[in-house]
């Protein structure tokens, strides 16, 4: 866990995260959860990128939904989540909301030399004011102009290749587009595709802010 200018930053595997500031706890994409993370349904919001079943995991988000939670998640994800009966927002590329006093922005994420995330269905990237932190996590995606968009204090950056960016363009992403304020922190490694060679490879290359890498928890 890093305490980040006392925001709470948890990576939990792939581009899984629990992030906690004042009395706000926030999961994004919760996925294979370790034992130590089962049954706390301590959320206040979680967020779905977007419906493949290692975003969207119904056996995991038993594991964090509580009676106060409400999900946030991309347009597409809104028939498997109304089947588990919960609270649901569902939200499209350029959206804006508030819920439960956080600020959100919803941004595409897609790829661009690969099939696997159409431009056309939806998926997302948020952009959340937690503690006065705005946290960027960018989704499953390739560089795209709307990163541009984000100006994060902190990312939240995938770099396995495959499905999303490599490590390289993942640093150039960082770098040319995301230009985090503050800090970058690898995703997308280490459980389906990746390692987390990818993740140091990232972090030798970033020059646009520190970069830490995340144990899993």
């Amino acid at each position: 866990m890093l305490d980040y200018r006392g925001v709470k930053f948890s990576w939990l595997g792939h581009d899984g995260f629990r992030i906690g500031a004042g009395d706000k706890t926030v999961y994004i994409d919760p996925y294979k959860l370790s034992k130590n993370q089962y049954n706390r349904n301590d959320a206040d919001i979680v967020f779905i990128s977007h419906n493949h079943f290692d975003h969207l995991s119904p056996d995991d988000l038993k594991h964090v939904v509580g009676q106060k939670t409400t999900i946030v998640a991309a347009r597409e994800c809104g028939a498997q989540l109304k089947q588990l009966g919960l609270d649901t927002k569902l939200v499209s590329p350029g959206d804006r909301l508030t819920v439960k006093d956080v600020a959100v922005e919803v941004l595409a994420a897609y790829n661009t030399n690969k099939d696997f995330h159409p431009k056309a269905d939806g998926k997302v990237g948020y952009v959340m004011t937690l503690g006065g932190l705005r946290i960027y996590h960018t989704g499953d995606t390739d560089i795209i102009p709307e990163m541009e968009h984000a100006r994060p204090d902190v990312a939240l950056v995938p770099v396995s290749g495959t499905y999303v960016m490599t490590a390289d363009e993942a640093a150039k992403a960082t770098d040319e587009r995301i230009k985090p304020k503050m800090l970058a922190i690898p995703m997308h490694y280490a459980s389906i595709v990746g390692t987390e060679d990818d993740a140091r490879r990232f972090k030798g290359l970033v020059k646009a802010c520190p970069v830490e890498i995340l144990s899993r928890e």
